[in-house]
């Protein structure tokens, strides 16, 4: 019972953060998701760290994996707004920008899991 409390407060404080980021953003640039694109490329970033530490010093416990990267990671990203939003924009916009966000949002996102793990080994 004790790790789902933990995936359920690291989910909704994640959420609580995507929605904050979203919601500030987004409003800005009409043809582009701003907010979601760095919640997604900040939370590959993070899994990265977190992943990174975890594998290179074990500073990281199982409960701590599950709050940081199962819940507040898995809460703060977006892959289902992600999709549904590239799914607005090819209907809205233009075939563009909708190559733009997926392709940036995917390229970037597992560029900052790499980067996140590199920097793990390097310290």
């Amino acid at each position: 019972m004790k790790h789902f409390l933990l995936v359920f407060l690291g989910g909704g404080l994640g959420s609580i953060l995507r929605y904050w980021i979203s919601k500030n953003l987004n409003s800005y640039y009409s043809n582009f998701y701003l907010g979601t694109f760095l919640v997604n490329i900040i939370g590959c970033l993070l899994i990265g760290i977190l992943i990174g530490i975890s594998l290179k010093h074990n500073y990281i416990t199982q409960n701590q994996t599950l709050l940081l990267a199962t819940g507040f990671c898995g809460g703060f990203t977006t892959f289902s707004t992600f999709a549904l939003e590239s799914n607005l924009l090819l209907k809205e916009s233009s075939i563009l920008y909708t190559s733009l966000y997926l392709g940036l949002s995917v390229a970037l996102g597992i560029l900052a899991i790499s980067f996140g793990l590199w920097l793990c080994k390097m310290l």
